[in-house]
């Protein structure tokens, strides 16, 4: 049986099933980036996540589920600095105002947040496909959400952190064209973007929280 739908207060438990879950793999995202970069994204996101943990406990669930995304998203803002507060939280606080409307979580309304967040994330980062970024993972997430809109929210994200996670996998043969990393020219091929490593880990550990829910 697959879940159709999470309400607000399933939602707000799923956020910190992911913060948890974000915090937990610092030494993996750190060890992504070390190979790309100098090695603090697992440290920026666990900070970041922990603002998340802190604002979302003490958000009021009847708010709806996009404020719940925006909420983290702003947290990650103010908490995280640089490059990477701006972008992950651009992810959350976008997606999140993009179904302020939603009533709950559901296939619809997730690919609606994707799409958000991944218009978001190329406005403010002028990344595309290709550039080793995060949007290597995110945006083949947003397609497939779309793609899947129609199914149940739980089948809807098996088929979507898949989809990050093939993102992720793809980004390991590209050669880095933004950020840090594209120093390093071909010697970015052979590794994934540690971007792409954290956007495939918060969809799976959602997927994993809808499945959960469904049982």
């Amino acid at each position: 049986m697959s879940i159709a739908s999470l309400s607000a207060p399933q939602v707000q438990s799923m956020l910190l099933t992911v913060a948890d879950a974000v915090i937990a793999a610092e030494p993996y995202l750190s060890e992504a980036d070390r190979n790309l970069g100098d090695g603090d994204h697992g440290i920026g996101m666990a900070r970041g996540f922990r603002a998340v943990k802190e604002k979302i406990q003490a958000t009021d669930p009847s708010e709806g589920v996009g404020k719940l995304f925006s909420h983290a998203g702003m947290a990650m803002i103010t908490s995280m600095g640089g490059a990477s507060g701006a972008i992950f939280g651009t992810v959350f606080r976008d997606g999140g105002k993009a179904i302020a409307a939603a009533p709950a979580l559901d296939a619809p309304a997730l690919a609606a947040l994707l799409q958000g967040a991944l218009d978001g994330v190329v406005a403010r980062g002028k990344a595309k496909p290709g550039d080793k970024t995060m949007v290597d993972a995110l945006h083949p997430a947003a397609l497939q959400a779309a793609a899947v809109a129609s199914l149940p929210l739980g089948d809807a994200l098996l088929a979507v952190a898949q989809a990050a996670e093939d993102g992720r996998d793809a980004s390991k043969a590209m050669i880095a064209t933004l950020g840090r990393a594209k120093t390093l020219g071909e010697a970015s091929i052979g590794h994934p973007d540690a971007g792409a490593c954290s956007i495939a880990l918060i969809l799976r550990t959602m997927s994993d929280f809808a499945q959960a829910a469904a049982a």
